[in-house]
């Protein structure tokens, strides 16, 4: 679709309750509790889950329903707040956890409240500021190139939750779908979400699938082109680089791993474990060198959007444009930037000097912008925000060491700005997100990033408390009910650099990758990210790209029955996204609601009382059938439309 000819839902001259108290209070509310919940879920199990299709599902039923107030920017300002909970939590706990572990072993004191809230208010700000320049030229000028499959997800929950009608069945039976299977799979465990095999004879290979609705809807809405370079990604790393790392290295104990051979390795853990400790070094040199190759490709275009957006300096596209072109002004922008640095410079609280001060302007700059691009590719669910705070703990760990700032004081220093920079890359990924969906229903975007703002604020003061309440209810960071793995790696990372014994070959290795995918055409952020992430997310995707792609390609009495069969694919692709969001955030808050303990003294959750996989199970087999219905349901209401044009 050409931008001009792009017709956001409610029109630019019309004007509708959007910034409202009711919209700030609710989506304060939610930007809480989904930054808690996605807080413990993350150091659970390493990953969190995207709160904005969920935030705003439970604004519709709460201003729609409940207080009869009919705003679909109303709506859209709740998930626009409420959504940055998220975002914040899976920045700091990625990072941050890593102090706490120190401060644990004697090494440094525990980290102070202040100091986690301002590290994740400075984070949260510059994510939001540094996105605001790039609006006009990846939101608008990239309309119908990048995807943003959350972003269109959620506007279309909202403009069906707006119309009803078929539009809105469409959704809500995704929606219901995906959330009884991801309770049955997740919840009552009845079959496992991650099914893994081992391809015999061939050692060191691996294949898998996460067999989950949302990433067969991701796959869908980004298509089949976008999936299969991440899929392509994944069979090189899981087919070719594993496999001959066991046929040449099997009797190699090879760093990080001290104490087993590969082959040792593979025969306690199986493949996946090389995938832990080797392949995401090679993918995570694969992203940062993919990064720096598409922000040196999108120079021009950054630097022609900062002409255009200081042009208007001094109205900051306020005045005398629509109201669906406001952004905050260019000079407000500016300033906050300089704020944050001096923030960063001159309190106390944070362990930063000048020198690292600019390290986070620069690299917040650098992963904002990528990580903006990177979410319209592939969704926020799948931005590998952890790969690029490793690119960013490697280098300022590297810098800090060149500039005679080691031992501890250098590795906190580097925990800090890799904390900063994962809260700006996850923020930055939000809201691009969130002015997609904007941009599509006829938000503010001025408005919008205003809201963005608040929710990095309420955030940023509640995820310091929810810290040390993990902390201090779970034995602390790395035991087994709170194990933070992806902070221990974190932490792992900078032990390395500061130690000199950090497996540079590894990361090497994926960045000389990145560069010949770069010569061959191909796309090298889709292509690293499917490196860098576990071969189980891209084949669901692929999946769900194919699938897409076999509905194009079929024969249809015209090109309007087809644009409706793809498009009532997508919304309930949309569905499928939001009710496996929304049980997500369920399933997390359950998981931390404690009911008793065990025979062996172990606390016991309400999550733990749900769980059938001991008394009842349909195993691997009954998994991936369960999967094949869900990408057969998509089928079948898509082609509900052309059925109905018949």
């Amino acid at each position: 679709m050409e931008e001009n000819k792009f017709r956001p839902y409610i029109p630019a001259d019309k004007v509708m309750p959007e910034f409202t108290v009711v919209s700030i209070v609710l989506g304060a509310i939610l930007a809480i509790v989904f930054g808690g919940a996605n807080a413990y879920l993350g150091l659970r199990v390493g990953m969190t889950v995207s709160a904005s299709i969920p935030a705003a599902v439970i604004s519709m039923g709460v201003i729609r329903k409940i207080l009869r107030r009919d705003s679909i920017l109303e709506n859209n300002m709740v998930q626009t707040i409420g959504s940055a909970g998220e975002s914040v939590a899976a920045g700091a706990i990625f990072t941050l956890p890593a102090l706490f572990m120190w401060a644990k072993d004697g090494l440094c004191d525990v980290p102070s409240l202040v100091e986690i809230g301002l590290i994740a208010l400075c984070g949260g700000v510059l994510g939001v500021l540094m996105m605001i320049p790039l609006r006009s030229a990846l939101i608008v000028k990239e309309h119908g190139v990048l995807a943003y499959p959350e972003g269109q997800a959620c506007a279309e929950v909202l403009i069906a939750g707006e119309e009803g009608g078929a539009k809105a069945s469409t959704v809500f039976s995704g929606l219901g779908i995906a959330a009884l299977y991801k309770f049955i799979a997740d919840g009552l465990k009845v079959f496992p979400s991650e099914i893994t095999y081992d391809v015999p004879g061939y050692k060191g290979a691996g294949i898998g699938i996460d067999v989950l609705p949302a990433l067969a809807g991701v796959g869908y809405i980004c298509g089949v082109k976008v999936s299969s370079y991440l899929f392509a990604g994944g069979v090189l790393g899981w087919f070719v680089i594993l496999p001959l790392m066991a046929l040449f290295g099997g009797d190699t104990i090879m760093f990080p791993v001290t104490d087993k051979t590969i082959s040792e390795l593979i025969a306690k853990d199986g493949v996946s474990a090389l995938w832990s400790n080797y392949l995401r070094y090679i993918g995570a040199g694969a992203v940062a060198c993919g990064g720096v190759l598409s922000l040196i490709k999108s120079l021009p275009l950054i630097i022609r959007t900062f002409r255009d957006a200081m042009g208007d300096y001094g109205k900051g596209r306020t005045a005398g444009t629509l109201r669906t072109e406001q952004d905050m002004p260019m000079t407000v922008v500016l300033l906050g930037v300089l704020i944050v640095a001096v923030v960063l410079w001159l309190v106390p609280a944070i362990p930063l000097n000048l020198f690292t001060a600019l390290i986070v302007i620069v690299f917040g700059f650098f992963f904002a912008t990528v990580s903006s691009r990177m979410v319209g590719l592939i969704g926020s669910s799948n931005n590998p925000v952890s790969g690029m705070a490793i690119a960013t703990l490697l280098i300022s760990t590297l810098l800090l060491k060149a500039t005679g700032t080691d031992g501890i004081e250098g590795m906190t220093a580097a925990i800090v700005i890799g904390g900063v920079i994962c809260v700006v890359a996850a923020i930055a990924g939000d809201t691009s997100q969130d002015l997609k969906t904007g941009f599509l229903v006829g938000a503010t975007p001025r408005k919008q990033q205003i809201g963005e703002l608040i929710g990095v604020a309420v955030s940023a003061v509640a995820i310091g408390a929810i810290l040390y309440l993990l902390s201090m209810a779970w034995g602390g960071y790395g035991s087994n009910d709170l194990p933070a793995p992806q902070a221990i790696l974190m932490k792992m990372i900078v032990e390395g650099v500061m130690g000199g014994n950090l497996p540079w070959n590894l990361v090497l290795s994926g960045v000389f990758i990145a560069i010949v995918v770069e010569v061959l055409g191909i796309p090298v952020l889709p292509f690293a990210i499917g490196l860098y992430l576990p071969i189980y997310l891209s084949v669901p995707m692929m999946l769900g790209g194919l699938l897409r792609w076999f509905l194009e390609k079929r024969k249809y009495s015209s090109d309007k029955v087809k644009d409706n069969v793809v498009q009532s694919g997508v919304l309930y692709s949309s569905g499928l996204i939001a009710g496996e969001g929304i049980v997500g955030i369920l399933l997390a808050v359950l998981a931390i609601i404690p009911i008793g303990v065990d025979e062996k003294g172990a606390t016991l959750y309400v999550s733990n009382a749900i769980d059938f996989s001991e008394k009842f199970s349909i195993g691997q087999i009954g998994g991936l059938i369960c999967f094949a219905v869900i990408l057969l349901t998509i089928f079948l209401f898509a082609t509900k439309e052309q059925k109905k044009a018949n």
